[in-house]
């Protein structure tokens, strides 16, 4: 995947790893879900959304160039999800940007 530098997650907005990871960290601005890829149940979406839907939640990922964020969940080499802060929200990158990630508790 196309991203910032894995090796500094303050800056990365979304960070994979060569091998497989035990959980996917989900940073939000008020707050930090970890969430281990044992519940992780499925993935879908295209260039525009991604939803990754775990056994107690639901996460929405929505920015461009998105499709090969699905080959990472597909590998569970994801580790790290970062909502972006406004101003990285208009950066313009190659490669996927990630420009909103929410969380929803499953009821």
């Amino acid at each position: 995947m196309t991203t910032a530098s894995s090796d500094n997650p303050k800056t990365s907005i979304a960070a994979a790893t060569d091998e497989r990871a035990s959980a996917l960290e989900v940073i939000l601005l008020k707050r930090t879900y970890v969430l281990p890829w044992t519940q992780f149940l499925y993935a879908e979406g295209g260039e525009d959304e991604v939803r990754l839907a775990f056994a107690t939640h639901d996460i929405v990922v929505n920015g461009s160039y998105l499709h090969s964020l699905l080959s990472d969940l597909s590998s569970q080499r994801l580790r790290l999800l970062r909502e972006p802060a406004r101003a990285e929200r208009f950066r313009h990158e190659s490669g996927p940007v990630i420009t909103s990630v929410s969380v929803r508790k499953v009821e």
